[in-house]
């Protein structure tokens, strides 16, 4: 066997056709009517906060400013969902409560979990005004992520 088919065959042993398909199917490729609002050039994003820390929660407002900035805020669209110690950001009493404002002025939603909120037995009333609630703030970002949205957790 010349050694020009010896290095042919340990490549495939090494790396089979799957892998090459693999590989291509990680490569970017034209929207799916499934996300339709990528087809229209609109990123779109959901974003997990499940720690009651400000420096998480500044690195997320940042976060989504610099991506605003970037494409231009009619050109993303940005759901932060809030859950567990996270809801705390929501509070209307937060340390990032004003920013979490400016950022819902510039179009991004921000949800909170109301199975925490019972939990921690909090209402509507102590939290931003404004903001969403969802039932479960996990199921909410699963069906965001099969509705074509990508996942960021600061």
């Amino acid at each position: 066997m010349t050694s020009t088919i010896r290095t042919a065959v340990v490549c495939l042993a090494l790396f089979p056709p799957t892998v090459g398909s693999a590989l291509a199917a990680d490569a970017p490729s034209t929207p799916s009517a499934a996300s339709p609002a990528s087809l229209a050039g609109v990123l779109r994003v959901v974003i997990q906060v499940d720690e009651n820390d400000e420096g998480r929660w500044n690195l997320a407002l940042d976060n989504i400013r610099n991506a605003q900035k970037d494409v231009g805020a009619k050109n993303i669209d940005i759901e932060l969902v809030a859950y567990g110690p996270g809801v705390a950001m929501l509070q209307d009493d937060s340390l990032v409560a004003n920013r979490v404002q400016v950022a819902m002025a510039a179009g991004v939603r921000f949800v909170a979990c109301r199975n925490t909120m019972q939990a921690k037995h909090l209402t509507e009333d102590e939290m931003i005004p404004g903001i969403g609630y969802v039932q479960a703030g996990v199921v909410e970002i699963i069906r965001k992520q099969m509705e074509g949205f990508a996942y960021l957790r600061p």
